[in-house]
């Protein structure tokens, strides 16, 4: 039987209350909290609720588009207006540093290209 890896997953801890955190938005389908190591002035993650490694095993192309809705309207709510940026890190060589895929926006001062 395959080894459920939502068990252990810091996101899916917060997603079905086992940890409490502070929720920025939420619905059935995702929360949105502040990053506690923040790498820029405003930097938010927009986590799905359901477990995916990362982006490259997403199957649910509904639930994706919902998550980038939701990360626009978050910016706008935290008045980005004048621009920020989206970021999905995949994989160690991505930088993806929890296996469970999030959208990170990062806004509120100029960003840099390329990024690193």
């Amino acid at each position: 039987m395959p080894e459920d890896k939502s068990l252990d997953c810091l996101f899916c801890k917060m997603a079905d209350g086992r940890m409490q955190v502070p929720y920025v938005d939420s619905d059935e389908n995702y929360f949105a909290i502040d990053d506690i190591d923040p790498k820029a002035p405003i930097h938010t993650l927009v986590i799905p609720r359901r477990h995916f490694d990362d982006i490259a095993k997403v199957d649910d192309q509904m639930l994706m588009g919902h998550l980038f809705v939701k990360a626009a309207q978050i910016a706008h709510k935290k008045g980005l207006g004048n621009g920020f940026r989206v970021v999905v890190n995949t994989g160690a060589d991505g930088g993806q540093s929890v296996g469970h895929v999030h959208i990170h926006i990062l806004g509120g001062r100029q960003m840099q290209w390329p990024p690193g």
